[in-house]
């Protein structure tokens, strides 16, 4: 386990337990692992919207990219668009 022996992880451990004692570092284990849990769903749900367009590629659907649509900044607060006559 990322090269260390069985010895560096005992010394590592107790360290651990004399810096934060017994009854800390359990919930400093549950919290960590509740972190993490919501990292990789976070990686998940951004994950399955960027292939959500290329899912609607493959079924003939077209996605407008956010980029291209105009914002309220573009259009000074107008949702229509401006045109010019010729």
């Amino acid at each position: 386990m990322f090269g260390l022996g069985m010895w560096e992880i005992v010394l590592i451990f107790m360290a651990l337990l004399l810096l934060f004692g017994a009854k800390r570092l359990p919930e400093i284990g549950s919290s960590l692992g509740k972190g993490i849990r919501e990292f990789k769903g976070s990686l998940r749900e951004i994950e399955t919207e960027l292939k959500l367009p290329e899912e609607g590629a493959d079924r003939g659907e077209r996605r407008e990219p956010p980029e291209s649509r105009p914002t309220d900044d573009e259009n000074n607060g107008d949702t229509r668009r401006l045109t010019t006559r010729q």
